[in-house]
C-alpha cells in the first residue's frame, strides 16, 4: 500500500487521514483494534444502505457482513486517492446489485410452471396452508443440525461468539461482561465469526 504523501495528506480532510492510518495498521500490523474500529465506524452506514437497497432487514444485515468481508480482503488494494467510505461504499453497493440481481432470477415464475386458468389450486405459486408440512419441518431440522456442525467447526473463541449471541441470545454487552472484554472486541470477533460462517454456509449451500 502506498504511504501517505504530505500534499496529498494535506488536501484530505481529517476524517480521511484518520481512516486512512487506521487502514495502515490494519494492512502493515494486522492490528485488529483498527480492523474494529473501522468496521464500528461505517457499519450503521453500509448497514442502512443495504437496508434501502433491498428492502430487508436480514438481506441488508447479511449484505453488511459480505461488504465488510470483500473490503477487508481487498484492504491492501485501497488508495487515498478516495475516501475510504467511498471505497467501501462501492464495494457493498456492487456486492448488493449483484445479489439483488441473482434474487430476482431466483423468484421468476418458469413459463411452464404457469398456470393458464385462474384456479389457485392448479397453480405451484398458490400459498399453502397454514398448517407445518412434515417434510418441510425435517429439512427445516435437518439444516439446523448442518448449521451447527459447521459452527462446531469454528475456531473455539467464533464458536462460542456464535453461541452466546445467536443460540443464547445473549446481548453485547453480557457477552463483554461474560468473557471481560471490551464491547469493541466482542463485536469484532462476532462479526469475524459470521463472516466465517457465512463462507462456511456459502460453500454448503447446495448440500443445505
Amino acid at each position: 500500500m502506498e504511504p501517505l504523501e504530505p500534499d496529498k495528506e494535506q488536501k484530505m480532510t481529517t476524517k480521511a487521514v484518520y481512516d486512512y492510518r487506521l487502514v495502515r495498521l490494519a494492512v502493515d500490523q494486522g492490528d485488529q483494534k483498527a480492523f474494529a474500529e473501522l468496521l464500528q465506524r461505517y457499519r450503521e452506514s453500509v448497514f442502512f444502505m443495504m437496508l434501502k437497497m433491498c428492502n430487508n432487514r436480514d438481506d441488508a444485515d447479511d449484505l453488511t457482513i459480505e461488504a465488510f468481508g470483500r473490503a477487508f480482503k481487498k484492504l491492501g488494494q485501497y488508495s487515498p486517492d478516495y475516501a475510504f467510505s467511498t471505497w467501501l461504499f462501492k464495494i457493498a453497493s456492487n456486492n448488493a446489485i449483484d445479489f439483488l440481481r441473482k434474487k430476482k432470477i431466483k423468484v421468476q415464475i418458469p413459463i411452464d410452471q404457469r398456470s393458464d386458468n385462474n384456479d389457485p389450486s392448479e397453480s405451484s405459486t398458490h400459498i399453502r396452508a397454514n398448517e407445518p408440512d412434515p417434510e418441510e419441518t425435517f429439512i427445516r431440522k435437518q439444516k439446523i443440525e448442518k448449521i451447527r456442525t459447521l459452527v462446531d467447526n469454528l475456531k473455539p473463541k467464533y464458536k462460542e461468539m456464535i453461541e452466546l449471541f445467536y443460540f443464547q441470545e445473549l446481548s453485547h454487552e453480557e457477552i463483554a461482561i461474560r468473557l471481560n472484554l471490551p464491547i469493541g472486541t466482542i463485536k469484532a470477533q462476532l462479526f469475524r465469526a459470521r463472516d466465517l460462517l457465512f463462507t462456511a454456509l456459502q460453500g454448503n449451500k447446495e448440500k443445505l
